[in-house]
């Protein structure tokens, strides 16, 4: 008997576990979109990373539960409602550094992680959060690898979506 409750126990930990790290159909269109926009501009596919998939369902999460449009605080905030350092970030120094350290924190992702984000008033949808982020030149620097991220060798990619947020995290370590 107490084989089988452990074997229970084991099999349901496992499925929860995978099921958090994968994508949704919504999320790996977004993938999708963003590897096509990146090869028209030359550049590699990302490998999806578990870790940074784990941060980046946590964030929406967090943003459609606790985040307040309107507030001094933008999309880069997090909660002061979970097992994270709060941070509302505000574009400073110290906004980034606790921002980008948010993979490591939560994982045992062993980089920095960077995000670009999206809102919208009913549900996500995809093309246009590319193309909200294509047409911001900060969030479109991220996706290219342009500017400041020229040196950026993006190794792992990780998208949270959840009703009116979507999230994509990237990093420069590999996700073991």
């Amino acid at each position: 008997m107490k084989k089988y409750i452990f074997l229970i126990v084991v099999l349901v930990f496992g499925i929860t576990s995978v099921m958090s790290q994968s994508l949704t159909d919504k999320e790996k269109d977004l993938f999708n979109k963003i590897m096509s926009y990146r090869k028209q501009h030359g550049l590699s596919e990302i490998p999806i990373s578990k870790s940074l998939n784990v941060v980046a369902k946590t964030h929406v999460n967090d943003l459609q539960q606790n985040y307040q449009l309107n507030n001094n605080c933008n999309l880069h905030s997090w909660s002061n409602k979970g097992k994270w350092l709060p941070v509302c970030y505000k574009g400073s120094a110290s906004d980034a550094k606790l921002m980008w350290s948010k993979p490591s924190e939560l994982t045992a992702y062993k980089g920095n992680g960077y995000e670009i984000a999206f809102y919208s008033s009913g549900s996500v949808d995809t093309q246009k959060a590319l193309n909200v982020w294509q047409n911001s030149k900060g969030h479109n620097n991220i996706i290219l690898n342009k500017d400041i991220w020229s040196s950026s060798n993006f190794k792992a990619i990780g998208i949270g979506i959840s009703e009116n947020y979507a999230v994509v995290w990237f990093g420069t370590e590999i996700d073991k």
